[in-house]
């Protein structure tokens, strides 16, 4: 394959740069993960990718590639849709709440897959807050099945089901900057589209990009602004929760406006022992969940069929003293 024609393409800058179809984009993700691209010619690519901005067409044919070269996961028997949670960002200013997300849905019988890193670059990751409060990490996909299955919650370390695309994220490092495989990481339902995924991203354009993938394929999920990359409702003030389900939008709950809002009920330490304290208290019920979350936890119970209605999702919330 000659790369050096995609990085002619894509490699003229924001101005000049062209958008590659479908099938070349496909082609050129599959050679990335397949190994088959000396890294000089990786490191361009990526970088000018990012400099030129991935389009939705370029981000789904990539996405493709990547579901095509993945392990998968067996959703868990019954009517209720797993509740599918990617985090790679973990939390640095703030707590990092997505293991509380993950706890409050498997307590209420909604089955929980986890993925991520067990690292976040100097941020408190939700691997790192799993372990404090006794859930670890899957080591292979053979145990991430198991917990899924008899303990309706999981989580796998992206390296279990989609080593290639691990690989990818770990060049970071090296490149100091963020590039196209932490946006796919974001849409990845390792369930092969069983799950509801929540999928968050930090920028309006890429909540763009996202409706417009998942509604093509017909995927169920969760749009929301992500707080600090995480797939968790800003404790402080409420994001739009938007429902995609069989290509159509519906918003459930729409932005909380005016200033963010300041909680003495948030830990003032973020670290992973001081938030899974502070998870620990909210589940004993010593201490209310933040309301922004408990409006997407009635979001998830309702779109993953564990209530009929919104109505429905909404009381069992409330009977449940959240």
């Amino acid at each position: 394959m000659n790369f050096s024609h995609y990085i002619k393409e894509i490699g003229r800058g924001a101005q000049g740069a062209s958008d590659l179809s479908a099938e070349d984009a496909g082609q050129l993700y599959a050679a990335i993960l397949d190994g088959g691209m000396p890294e000089l010619e990786l490191g361009a690519i990526l970088i000018a990718l990012r400099l030129k901005g991935e389009t939705a067409t370029e981000l789904g044919a990539f996405l493709d590639a990547v579901e095509a070269r993945s392990y998968r996961l067996e959703a868990p028997v019954g009517e209720i849709r797993p509740v599918v949670l990617p985090s790679y960002n973990g939390a640095r200013r703030g707590v990092n709440l997505t293991p509380l997300l993950a706890m409050l849905l498997h307590r209420f019988g909604v089955p929980v897959l986890v993925h991520g890193l067990l690292e976040s670059f100097a941020r408190v990751s939700s691997a790192q807050v799993f372990r404090e409060l006794g859930v670890m990490p899957a080591a292979s996909l053979q145990q991430a099945q198991q917990a899924l299955d008899q303990e309706g919650l999981a989580f796998a370390p992206l390296s279990v089901f989609s080593p290639a695309l691990a690989e990818q994220l770990a060049l970071r490092a090296r490149l100091g900057v963020r590039h196209c495989a932490h946006s796919l990481v974001k849409m990845l339902d390792p369930l092969g589209g069983a799950g509801l995924l929540i999928a968050a991203a930090t920028h309006p354009h890429y909540l763009d990009i996202m409706r417009e993938i998942l509604s093509a394929r017909n995927r169920a999920a969760l749009l929301l602004r992500a707080t600090e990359g995480e797939p968790f409702a800003n404790p402080q003030r409420r994001p739009r929760l938007e429902l995609l389900r069989d290509g159509n939008s519906q918003t459930l709950f729409e932005a909380e406006g005016g200033s963010i809002k300041t909680s003495s009920q948030l830990p003032e330490d973020a670290d992973a022992r001081s938030a899974a304290e502070w998870i620990t208290k909210v589940l004993d019920k010593k201490l209310p969940v933040p309301l922004p979350l408990a409006n997407q936890l009635v979001c998830c119970l309702y779109a993953s069929g564990s209530a009929r209605d919104l109505n429905e999702a909404k009381a069992r919330v409330a009977a449940g003293g959240i």
